[in-house]
């Protein structure tokens, strides 16, 4: 399939900074990607490619999806783990930035501080990829968003409720990129974890222009009528400390089987980003139900992924 050319050498580090045909294009080119790898049919858009991935935060799913995605191309990933390189420690970002751009064609980052991935964006003179920070974790959401085209044959419309932490790296970015698409989405927190109000007003006003609605509520019957049903885990990363106060304010946003039925649709699917802590955030019913579609979203972690990289820096 055709690749808008506007993609070419962009950064990709939240969903604010896409189109809704831009991101389509990232979705309609991993569909293809991934009809392609199920035929045996990998290509060479990388080739000749090297590919830093800089992880400070441990990852399963981002890692192995940025790795066979790059060799799946033809390109050369190097794991640059915690302290294995001096990252804002001995080294500041802008210099390590500046090395590194030097020697790689493009970087992946994923680890605490957004600043952290725009400072590697700004200066490293290469294209770089957010695998995930404290405030966004852009390619969770297009895996999520071909997860739902896969369900449901598109997205402008569907019902889309989170629940749970509403204010984590999800949260932001599933607000972004449902706005963006014309997603009608609601965010079910308790009131302490409600995201920013400067966040909800940008993508209300992208609801807006897209014809959608963003809802902000405590209130776990706005369940109801729900396509989608999506969670993420009570405590992120580096918040362990928090586990027990979050346990006691969150307990009664667990999605388990009432949860399910009160959406009043046989039809509705349970998203969750992985990894969950099952007895918390999602009951082992429902995590292993039919409506469960989680690791079907997890593979497309590796579509997607494919998909951005090919698109921003492939041939």
């Amino acid at each position: 399939m055709e690749i808008m050319k506007s993609l070419k050498g962009r950064n990709f580090l939240t969903l604010k900074d896409f189109t809704p045909e831009e991101i389509q294009n990232f979705l309609d080119l991993a569909a293809d990607l991934k009809a392609k790898k199920k035929q045996g049919i990998t290509g060479s858009s990388l080739k000749g490619k090297n590919i830093a991935l800089i992880f400070e935060k441990p990852s399963t799913r981002t890692r192995c999806a940025f790795t066979v995605a790059a060799n799946d191309e033809g390109g050369f990933p190097t794991y640059l783990g915690k302290g294995e390189i001096q990252l804002g420690k001995k080294e500041s970002v802008e210099d390590t930035a500046r090395v590194l751009g030097r020697m790689f064609d493009g970087i992946e980052f994923r680890g605490f501080l957004h600043s952290h991935v725009e400072t590697l964006a700004k200066d490293s003179g290469v294209v770089v990829w957010n695998g995930l920070t404290d405030d966004y974790h852009p390619t969770q959401i297009l895996a999520d968003f071909l997860t739902m085209e896969e369900n449901f044959g598109h997205l402008k419309g569907l019902n889309f409720v989170f629940i749970g932490d509403g204010r984590n790296n999800m949260s932001n970015s599933l607000m972004v990129g449902c706005g963006k698409m014309g997603v009608n989405c609601t965010i079910i927190a308790p009131k302490a974890l409600w995201p920013e109000e400067a966040l909800v007003e940008t993508c209300r006003g992208y609801a807006e222009e897209a014809g959608s609605t963003l809802t902000i509520t405590d209130d776990t019957a706005a369940v109801t009528g729900a396509d989608v049903i999506y969670t993420d885990v009570w405590c992120s990363m580096g918040e362990e400390d928090k586990a027990a106060e979050r346990l006691t304010l969150l307990k009664p946003y667990q999605v388990n089987r009432a949860l399910m039925e009160s959406t009043g649709k046989a039809s509705t699917i349970f998203m969750h980003c992985l990894p969950a802590v099952k007895g918390n955030e999602v009951t082992e019913e429902v995590f292993e139900s039919e409506q469960s579609v989680v690791f079907d979203e997890a593979e497309n972690r590796m579509h997607t992924i494919k998909a951005v990289m090919v698109a921003t820096l492939g041939d």
